[in-house]
């Protein structure tokens, strides 16, 4: 009988133990204090770290009706040993679009590599954008190169509405001064009725589907659509890149004071892979062009 008793009293014990959560006595120091620092909450499973970044500052509607935090807009960054007992962070942080560029800014500012920005949903408000991230380093490091960024998230200000200029009168002669453009961009562009686009292939990349030769006019290339005039332009375009370019591009773009949209592919099983960045920006024609021209270089055209 008493062994019957002890039995069911180290039975007991067990069952107790194995309903005490254990993430907080497994999680190696290194992650606990990458918490700590970041000032958020996470879990430890199957050796990675995560890290939560929900957006439960933002009330969310899709299509009018209300929508929870995790339906879709709980952020987050994670860290794993790599074999060489450095860390790999990948993470994918909620934005809204006001936050894109700040964010995406303080991350090259800091070291941590920018791979994809696009959507998750249509007919939401705020507009959200995805922003993935990835680094490789020791956790404390990672953790204060991606701090900047995650304190900017929920801190930027909607930018205040512009004042809409009259109308200006109707011109007859063309509104950019295409001469200093095409010097600028180191090649001539092109007149579409009151914009001037600049267009440059990435024939160096040699890409080719089933023999055919995909060339500028599949749309491998570069672009840069120009509106507006010499003094108040707006500009729009797509970057292609290798793998291998988008973050100098990115940072590139972003010294000039241009706008990332979007960072994506437009095609499948090609090599190289190709990913394609769309941009925009507003401000003197010759200023903007000289970002766009910055582009170029890290591409080598």
């Amino acid at each position: 009988m008493k062994l019957v008793r002890i039995t069911f009293i180290f039975s007991f014990f067990v069952l107790l133990l194995n309903a005490i959560p254990l993430s907080a006595q497994d999680l190696p120091k290194d992650y606990q204090e990458v918490l700590t620092f970041l000032g958020r909450t996470g879990d430890f499973k199957a050796k990675v770290l995560k890290v939560n970044i929900p957006r439960n500052d933002l009330h969310v509607t899709i299509a009018g009706q209300s929508t929870p935090t995790p339906f879709g807009f709980g952020g987050w960054v994670a860290m794993t040993k790599a074999d060489n007992g450095m860390e790999v962070l990948m993470g994918d942080l909620v934005l809204t679009q006001e936050e894109v560029n700040p964010v995406l800014s303080a991350l090259l500012d800091h070291g941590i590599e920018v791979t994809a920005l696009h959507n998750h949903f249509f007919f939401e408000e705020p507009r959200l954008f995805y922003m993935h991230v990835h680094g490789h380093g020791d956790a404390m490091s990672l953790a204060r190169a991606i701090k900047p960024a995650l304190d900017r998230i929920g801190h930027v200000s909607p930018a205040p509405a512009e004042a809409k200029p009259a109308p200006a009168p109707a011109s007859t002669t063309f509104p950019f001064d295409t001469a200093a453009l095409n010097k600028i961009a180191g090649f001539d562009g092109e007149k579409l009725g009151s914009v001037y686009k600049f267009t440059a292939g990435r024939d160096d990349l040699h890409l080719t589907e089933m023999g055919a030769n995909i060339n500028v006019r599949m749309g491998l290339n570069s672009w840069a659509a120009f509106a507006g005039n010499d003094d108040d332009a707006q500009v729009a375009g797509d970057i292609a890149m290798r793998e291998s370019e988008v973050n100098a591009v990115l940072k590139a773009l972003r010294s000039h004071g241009l706008n990332v949209v979007a960072i994506h592919h437009h095609m499948l099983n090609t090599q190289p892979t190709v990913i394609f960045l769309h941009y925009w920006g507003r401000g003197p024609a010759a200023k903007l062009a000289a970002g766009f021209r910055s582009t170029l270089d890290v591409l080598g055209k």
